[in-house]
Parts: C-alpha cells; structure tokens; sequence
C-alpha cells in the first residue's frame, strides 16, 4: 500500500509539473534577414554587434546551422519541421502564396497545444493575402508585414497587389515610424506583458534590402571610411547601421527579460534566414537608394540564394541562463530541427505522425551528445539541390549542369570540387536525393493554381 500511494504521489507530482505553466520555458525565437556570416562582431566583423556578440559568448554558438537559401522556404521549414518541398514547387523560392495547407500543424500550432501563448511580430512571407495570414496557423496576434520585405519607412513591398502588406491581426494598418523600431517594440511589449508560458516570433525585416536605419545608429560609425567610392561608402555605412540597429532591438528584449525577471525561464533562439546579398536595387515602394555593397559571407563560398555555404550557413545561437553552458556546436543542424526540438521541451506530444523531417538537437544544445551520429541534410530548389551526407556535400545544378562534391571537415570553404575523383560517392549521395525527392510534391496544390504570385520570382 505503501508503494502504490509513493507512486500515486510521484505520478501527481510529475501530472502537477508538467501542467505547471512556469515549468514550461518561455521561448523567444528571432530570425534576421539575409544577414550574413560576417556581418557579427563574434565573427570578425567591424559591425558594431555587442549584444549578439554577448549571447553567443555566453551561450551556445551553433557553428553550422543550416536554412534554405532563400526566405520562403526557410520560414516553411522552421515552422512546419518538414523539407520546404514536403508543400509544393512554390515553397522552393519566395512567395506571395499559402506555403501550408489549411490545417497544418506548425510550431505556433502546436505550441498553443502546450498551453502557450503564441505571437508573431515581423516578416511572415507564407502568404501575402490576409486570409493566409499567420493567425491562420496557430498565432494568437501577428503585426508586421504579411508579405516579404519592406520599405522601412513606408512599410511597403514591391509595386503591386501585394504591395499594403503592414498589419495587426490580419488587418492592414497604415503606421508612421520605422519598421524595425515598431516590430521590436511590438514584441517588448508582448515580453513585458508576462503571459506565459508564451512563444514569442520575431521575424524581422532587417537586414533585407531596402537598406536603411535611424541616424542615431548610423551615428555609430561617424568618421569611419568603408570605401572611396561615395556610393558604395553611403552604402555600406547604412547596412552598418541597419546590423547595428537590429543588434540593439535584441539588447531591448533582453533587457526586458531582465527587468521583468523573465530571464532564467526564457529560450532565445537566433539565426539568419539565409546568407547575406552582395549587392542589391531598391524595387520596393519607397525613396530608400540602392545598395552596391551589402553583407559579407567571408570566408564561406557563395551568397544569398545558392547552394553553396555561404548560401546556406549561418550565424545562429540559443541562450538559456542556468540551463544551456557556454560552449560551440559544429554539429550540423538545420532550421527543420526546431519543432521538433521546441515542441519536445515544452511538453506537446502529436496526435499524428507529422512527418517531420527535422531532428530534436537538445541533447547537442545541452551537451548530453557531444559527437551525434552522421545525418542528411536536404536543401531544395526548383531544379537543384544540395545534400548534406555525413562529412559530404552534393550540389546537383538544374538539368545539364555537372554535380559539385565538397569534403566539408577538409574543405569547409569548398574550395576543390571531388565529384571527378569520387565517383562513387556521387552516385551514393544521388541515391540519397532520390530517396529524399520521393516525399515530395511536385505540383502547385489545387486550390493556389489560379491565385497568382505577383512578385514572388523577383524577390532577390
């Protein structure tokens, strides 16, 4: 009798715990927009960068972590668990269509599930009509653009249907300020109003073209030479300030959390979208000037919007005060491991198979794994791929193109292509592709084939 009342009581005590709304952490998940890899102050950059610097200093660094090469498809990803081609050709770009089908657990859906309190302040780009809209999918309150980037001072998109995008809960707002000040303070004030457990998204804009920042952070940089040239020197110093700006927003939420003694119970996440653009017009509704220099991916090969790593790898961190030590993760990880890692952690357990194919990665975010075992990584694009296959990667080019084999432990920086010596490791990754394309849908979903996508291939 007396073992059956220890365990009645332990069961009570883990049923109390697990219903126990401060058991659950509050999870701050930020993602930047086509920043790149050598745009942070922790990664050798002269971009001034003290808070990010600060959290991946003292929290867990995430030295390759992975995304899609492009927007859309990375916010499918993160939010689904799921390769963005698991939805249809139109989630291999940018897009102004529905990336989910109607019903379709995402984080923000499963979250609530666990009792959260879910919210969305920034950049969605799943859908650009108000009825895809984000609360469609699991948000309680959503602000901010529902299409892709923005003017930062008009809060328009590109010249077009699409072009009002600015919102609240779906509905479009005309709003004086700047974009970034108005997205961050959106989310502070969700922090400082303490409904937890709460899950709090901010996907900002910046430091996606249009380039542009208050002065006070170009300010900054006051006296200090880029480049000769003047329009490159404007430029630079204005994705200066734009990073610096975007630093300081992150700073605020932290501050927040400290100040409303959030901090030990709260998860922050970060990561880039993509990697950075090189350079880039200005076809956004709005008076702000091109920008001839952007971000830099140094020393990582390529850009936004390839398969190469600059493309693909990322500056990324998670911060957890008591829970999460100090330390660096090489580890690959992909933007798809998050559901089903954060959905772990805050207790909700699915009623059917999601078919994810991301990964749990906290027992590599808590250092309970330090050598995971090798695992596959798929990066889609309309007509291309790359695969991630233990120490490898393939990148097959759109048909006709000759295939790219890269040791990434040897040669991280992908400087010598092994697809001529390593036949037969080609063809063991090309079956991997096969295998990983089989789950995917090829043909725009039914209900999308007569809606249109104003925009959405010229997105840059």
């Amino acid at each position: 009798m007396k073992r059956i009342l220890l365990v009645a009581v332990l069961f009570g005590a883990l049923c109390s715990y697990a219903a126990d709304p401060a058991a659950k952490p509050n999870i701050l998940f930020i993602v930047a927009d086509d920043l790149g890899w050598a745009d942070l102050g922790y990664h050798g950059s002269k971009h001034k960068t003290p808070n990010l610097d600060k959290l991946a200093r003292e929290g867990v660094e995430l030295d390759r972590h992975y995304v899609q090469p492009v927007c859309s498809p990375t916010r499918t990803a993160l939010l689904s668990g799921r390769w963005t081609s698991r939805f249809g050709p139109h989630v291999l770009q940018p897009t102004n269509l529905r990336a989910f089908p109607p019903g379709t657990v995402t984080m923000a859906t499963a979250l609530k599930a666990a009792g959260y309190s879910t919210y969305l302040s920034g950049k969605w780009h799943l859908g650009s009509k108000p009825e895809w809209g984000p609360n469609h999918f699991g948000f309680d309150h959503s602000y901010g653009s529902l299409a892709g980037a923005v003017d930062p001072w008009t809060h328009q998109y590109r010249a077009g249907v699409f072009a009002k995008t600015w919102h609240r809960d779906e509905k479009f707002l005309d709003e004086e300020g700047n974009a970034t000040e108005l997205v961050a303070k959106q989310a502070e004030t969700w922090i400082r109003e303490k409904h937890a457990p709460w899950f709090i998204y901010v996907p900002f804009q910046a430091v996606h073209i249009p380039v542009d920042a208050p002065d006070e952070f170009k300010k900054l940089y006051a006296g200090q030479k880029f480049y000769d040239e003047p329009d490159k020197q404007d430029a630079a110093l204005r994705y200066a300030a734009f990073v610096s700006q975007l630093d300081a927003k992150v700073g605020k939420f932290v501050a927040a959390l400290d100040e409303t003694g959030q901090r030990g119970n709260t998860l922050i996440v970060f990561h880039s979208d993509n990697g950075g653009l090189l350079r880039g017009s200005n076809p956004y509704v709005g008076k702000v000037a091109g920008s001839p220099v952007l971000g830099s991916n140094v020393p990582l090969r390529g850009q936004k919007a390839q398969l190469y790593e600059g493309g693909i790898r990322v500056c990324a961190l998670a911060s957890w005060p008591g829970q999460l030590a100090q330390r660096k993760v090489t580890a690959p990880m992909h933007a798809a491991d998050w559901m089903p890692t954060l959905t772990k952690l805050a207790g909700y357990t699915p009623t059917t198979d999601l078919k994810w194919d991301g990964m749990d990665i906290w027992p590599l975010l808590s250092g309970a794994v330090e050598k995971p075992a090798p695992r596959t990584i798929y990066v889609p694009l309309p007509g291309a791929a790359a695969v991630l296959h233990g120490d490898w990667k393939l990148i097959e080019h759109k048909k006709g193109g000759k295939p790219e084999l890269f040791n990434l432990i040897d040669d991280p920086y992908e400087k010598i292509d092994q697809a001529a010596k390593q036949p037969e490791k080609v063809k063991e990754i090309e079956l991997v592709l096969e295998a990983l394309r089989k789950n995917d849908v090829t043909t725009l979903p039914a209900d999308l084939r007569d809606k249109g996508d104003a925009g959405a291939k010229k997105d840059p």
